[in-house]
């Protein structure tokens, strides 16, 4: 399914999208006219600030999300340190849920919060390579300020169930922040049924664009109570204002912003929203089953152990004794996946298909003694 727009498969069997998706034609074409408008025009801040505003509008309506929801940030280190520095402290609702599942520069950043008064508690992780609701519902409480759990967790590929334990902190009053950097792209993410709080992701994986832009979703009725002290011209009410004697965010979602937008990146985040359109969500969602149905099924039959739990995302991981060993080897027969603890990370998309499943289980056989 579109696996021609993709050079990469020429040469390599490329399943590693959880580190980073595969370069398109569109998307390296969309760096290059980012060019020529620089050489033509030298500053068509006209025509960049309408690809952002374009750009907002995609983002929104692929999550059920309206353009004011939604703000533009670099990275999700960059969308949750702009929603920690909004939340006050000082209060007896001060406590921060993190999941053990979390990505660690968003556990690095809620950790910091602890110089302005947040206490930090994380929900462990079973012995199955899940966390039951049963450890959220032991953390959670009345003095629960936010509860931040990963959608998909970036080192067995585990999938949560979001809506319980977006419903169980509800419960309690207390807000949430769901991090689907290892979901947007591959499943049918709906802010308003999931009934979340705070959403974020970015284009660097599944969605096939570049670094350099992700998103922050702010649930309308947040907005304004909000005030981002990590902020800059781009999140203030009027941008040209000029204005250095006070600060006055606008009163939507773009108040979490910052400064000058990733220009280039947003060109190359549009081009690679338009190929998740055309390729469209129940058929990756149908690819992405079959793919990693295979990968579990095969890796059973081999004896390999798979530490990926039975709800999961596009990404499968088999334990390894020596994984970054393994990874360099399969990297030498043109397969390229990736590790983490301990784990090989094997994360196909909606352009691969089953001759890189069997590519990979050639190159694993070969270098079985490297697998647990």
């Amino acid at each position: 399914m579109l696996r021609e727009h993709f050079p990469i498969f020429e040469h390599t069997h490329y399943i590693n999208s959880c580190s980073k998706g595969a370069l398109s034609h569109e998307v390296r074409a969309a760096y290059e006219q980012y060019m020529q408008d620089w050489v033509e025009q030298g500053s068509p801040w006209e025509l960049w600030v309408t690809n952002l505003e374009n750009y907002r509008a995609q983002v929104a309506g692929l999550f059920n999300a309206t353009p004011d929801e939604m703000a533009i940030k670099t990275s999700v280190s960059d969308a949750v340190n702009a929603l920690a520095s909004a939340l006050d402290y000082s209060g007896e609702r001060n406590k921060i849920i993190v999941d053990d599942f979390a990505f660690p520069t968003t556990a690095q950043i809620w950790h910091a919060q602890a110089k302005h008064g947040a206490e930090i508690v994380h929900v462990p992780e079973a012995d199955n390579t899940t966390i039951p609701l049963e450890h959220y519902a032991e953390a959670i409480d009345d003095n629960t300020l936010l509860v931040s759990i990963a959608h998909v967790c970036y080192r067995n590929g585990a999938k949560q169930d979001a809506k319980a334990i977006i419903d169980l902190a509800h419960q309690h009053g207390a807000m949430v922040l769901l991090d689907s950097f290892q979901g947007v792209g591959t499943f049918d993410i709906d802010v308003k049924a999931l009934d979340v709080d705070f959403f974020t992701g970015g284009n660097l994986k599944y969605m096939m664009g570049s670094s350099g832009t992700a998103f922050l979703y702010v649930r309308e009725d947040h907005i304004e109570s909000l005030y981002p002290t990590a902020t800059g011209w781009f999140a203030q009410e009027n941008i040209f204002a000029m204005d250095i004697y006070a600060n006055a965010p606008s009163p939507t979602a773009r108040r979490f912003e910052n400064g000058t937008p990733p220009n280039p990146n947003i060109y190359a985040a549009q081009a690679g929203l338009d190929l998740l359109a055309k390729a469209t969500m129940p058929a990756i969602k149908d690819q992405l089953a079959i793919l990693t149905g295979a990968i579990k099924d095969r890796a059973n039959e081999a004896g390999y152990q798979v530490v990926t739990p039975a709800n999961h995302g596009a990404m499968i991981a088999i334990k390894s004794t020596d994984v970054e060993q393994l990874v360099g080897c399969l990297a030498e027969d043109n397969v390229v996946v990736s590790s983490r603890d301990g784990n090989l990370r094997i994360s196909p998309h909606f352009y691969n298909d089953l001759s890189d499943i069997d590519a990979l289980f050639a190159g694993l056989k070969k270098h079985a003694h490297l697998l647990a």
